[in-house]
């Protein structure tokens, strides 16, 4: 993955390198701790198992959506941006599952402030089967001289 990735590294079609995490219960609880959900299917596998259906624990929705937060800016490297993020989860992630992130570029553009954006498309397959798919729309430096992170007001428009 890049280190400072520029727009000018980044076209349609591109590929994202794959991410590939392996989940264990602590990892689940401690997604569940950070975001405050205190909801038992994500702590408790009895819960989970007899209350739910389930087969363990599983990652909830703000979990999910960090990962893919760090795949893209893994990706895009420390001055990547995430403008706008959209999720949809199809199927849950447990305990012992291998979660393998792919992605594609969608489309390069400047907007009419100056700000280079990649459009990309992201799958979270486990198992070979997809259980989210996720659109984002990630500001990406222009050159050496440009940081999306400074931008502000006017010049900030996700």
């Amino acid at each position: 993955m890049s280190a400072n990735l520029t727009i000018g590294e980044v076209e349609k079609g591109q590929s994202l390198p794959d991410l590939s995490i392996d989940v264990g219960v602590t990892n689940v609880v401690l997604g569940a701790l950070a975001s405050r959900d205190w909801r038992p299917m994500h702590h408790d596998k009895d819960f989970a198992v007899e209350r739910n259906g389930t087969r363990h624990v599983f990652v909830n929705t703000p979990h999910n959506a960090a990962y893919f937060e760090r795949y893209i800016t893994d990706w895009t490297g420390p001055l990547g941006r995430l403008g706008r993020i959209k999720f949809q989860m199809k199927d849950s992630v447990f305990p012992g599952d291998t979660m393998v992130f792919n992605g594609e570029v969608d489309e390069v553009r400047v907007d009419e402030r100056g700000c280079a954006w990649a459009d990309v498309r992201v799958e979270l397959r486990v198992g070979g089967e997809v259980t989210t798919e996720c659109t984002a729309s990630v500001a990406i430096p222009q050159g050496e001289d440009d940081n999306p992170w400074k931008r502000r007001g006017e010049d900030w428009q996700p």
